[in-house]
């Protein structure tokens, strides 16, 4: 490709992102400022719709990696606004074709013959167009049917010059996430860079189909004993780098809720064998298919069992993003899964330190104070529940741990970028199958498996000791603890913390500085207007002033930091 066309492609992204970025601090970071914060809630319904507009309008135009970002996004049902997962739910299906011309060229290229010598038929309409290469459904010549034991197969087939673009996007995403680092509530909280290079790894990762073929013989082999789940064959004689070809298992897309109805499927049932499959992938494989938006899961009905009810299996393909979860991550989830199943706040803080999620400033006793609250007021209800819940009823929450939403002490690694999106698109996927979905009623008996477990792996004697020797720990520490306590107490210097009230002066503080700094901007601009048609000289002198004193007020006037 055009070295020039590349770098078309890469400032338009760049541009688009910036206008986003502006548009941002203008919106949400000047206009509160200057007391129109009124004026920023009521435009940002609006405001979000005409970005998801813009953005969908980009990624169909680019392809690439911005497809992937849209399909994220749009599979975010449980946390974000209607406007936003409306309006790129298309993407999953709007991918425009590849010209079957430059298909056929690379395929035969990567194949080393003719389709029509490869194959017995190859439809040369897509099936499925994706962001990275599109899908055709071929059918094996009879001999290699017969070795295989089946002969209609799906070819995914590479997109041309997908690795110089896919390279182009990374890249400006990279000049993206460095506007991100600057952005310091960002910055506290996630290395922007290292996230990126992960994502980055990942994609490359799934533009090589020979590795995508090994990662659906893992997961085949990790579920061979599940009759629930089912996983398309390779035919290897058939495969490349840059094509593969797999057995044509398509169905009912997981997101055609009428479909699998009519099928007389039950689709609290799809939402709860997705979610157990993928308890199962995370806690005891350690390996996960990592892109599970609606164009890569089906429904397969079978037949009627003798209860007269529709069996079925759910079927995944497009194993081009698995993750893998280090030894560490998994103790760190684990640990996670049963404290949150058992509504232990203690173990859910212990949790969070495992998989370094929290900032080394974070106060761990506010923490569990609020994960406690959380469990007594939030703990068992639906998604739908949840959504609902009364205003009043979280801006109580929000007061009450005021310090803990101001500083947010938590941070993303970048070995959870991967299960982070995996998690939060199958959140929204399965609140789209049953709006009332209860995420605890499946979490529950899940967490009570793993503590059995660990209580056959380990004697009642060694839970005792474990618990003797973290007491004595506490007991050793106490004495230098006292000791120092009251040293500080002697000489005058005891500072008891009052976070609440320091808080609120600090809010007062600001308000009156930043009122000041308006009314100055406010008088010097009509003083400046009142002398100019006398005075020029001293109009502009007023009336620089009066910037001076903006931009002070909208740029140096910050919260005050409260330790």
């Amino acid at each position: 490709m055009k070295p020039s066309l590349l770098r078309a492609r890469y400032w338009r992204i760049v541009a688009f992102f910036a206008w986003v970025t502006l548009g941002f601090i203008f919106w949400e970071l000047l206009l509160p400022r200057i007391f129109l914060s009124g004026l920023t809630r009521r435009t940002r319904s609006r405001r979000m719709t005409d970005i998801a507009i813009r953005f969908r309008a980009l990624a169909i135009r680019m392809g690439g990696v911005m497809i992937k970002v849209g399909q994220f996004l749009s599979s975010r049902l449980d946390v974000l606004p209607p406007e936003i997962t409306e309006e790129l739910a298309g993407l999953q299906d709007e991918v425009p074709a590849e010209d079957f011309s430059a298909i056929r060229a690379k395929a035969e290229s990567e194949l080393g013959s003719r389709l029509d010598l490869k194959f017995a038929a190859f439809d040369e309409a897509p099936l499925a167009a994706a962001s990275l290469g599109q899908v055709h459904r071929a059918r094996l010549l009879p001999q290699d049917a017969e070795k295989a034991g089946f002969e209609n197969v799906v070819v995914k087939i590479q997109r041309p010059h997908i690795e110089q673009l896919v390279e182009v996007d990374l890249s400006a995403l990279r000049r993206v996430g460095g506007w991100l680092e600057k952005y310091r509530p960002i910055r506290d909280r996630a290395d922007v860079r290292a996230l990126i290079e992960e994502f980055a790894a990942t994609v490359r990762e799934e533009i090589d189909y020979l590795a995508e073929g090994r990662n659906a013989e893992t997961f085949a082999a990790n579920f061979q004993d599940d009759e629930n789940v089912h996983v398309p064959r390779v035919v290897w004689s058939h495969c490349t780098g840059r094509v593969l070809t797999l057995e044509d298992v398509f169905a009912i897309k997981i997101t055609d809720y009428d479909a699998i109805t009519a099928a007389g499927i039950d689709r609290n049932e799809v939402a709860v064998r997705l979610l157990d499959t993928y308890l199962k992938q995370i806690f005891e494989d350690g390996f996960f298919h990592a892109d599970p938006h609606p164009g890569n899961l089906f429904v397969t009905p079978l037949d009627k069992g003798a209860d007269g009810q529709v069996r079925w299996k759910l079927t995944f393909v497009d194993f081009g993003m698995v993750g893998r979860m280090p030894d560490g991550v998994r103790e760190g989830l684990r640990e996670l899964i049963i404290a949150v199943g058992t509504r232990d706040a203690v173990r859910t803080v212990k949790a969070y330190k495992l998989l370094n999620v929290l900032l080394p400033t974070a106060d761990l006793d506010l923490i569990e104070r609020a994960e406690a609250q959380l469990f007594d007021r939030f703990w068992g209800m639906s998604m739908s529940e949840l959504r609902s819940i009364n205003h009043a009823e979280m801006m109580q929450f929000a007061m009450q741990f005021r310090e803990l939403m101001y500083n947010m002490p938590f941070q993303l690694p970048e070995n959870l970028l991967l299960l982070g999106r995996t998690v939060a698109i199958l959140s929204g996927m399965c609140t789209g199958l049953n709006p009332d979905f209860n995420l605890w009623a499946q979490i529950g008996p899940y967490a009570s498996k793993l503590v059995s477990d660990e209580k056959e792996g380990g004697s009642i004697f060694d839970t005792v000791l474990d618990e003797a020797g973290n007491l004595f720990k506490l007991l050793l520490a106490l004495p230098g603890r006292a000791d120092r306590v009251l040293t500080l107490v002697e000489r005058g210097e005891l500072n008891v913390q009052m976070p609440l009230v320091n808080r609120q002066i600090a809010y007062v503080e600001r308000a009156v500085n930043r009122l000041t700094g308006v009314l100055t901007f406010v008088g010097l601009l009509l003083a400046g207007a009142i002398v100019l048609p006398s005075n020029e000289t001293l109009a502009y002198i007023l009336m620089g002033a009066s910037g001076v004193a903006l931009v002070y007020t909208l740029f140096f006037i910050r919260r005050r930091r409260i330790l």
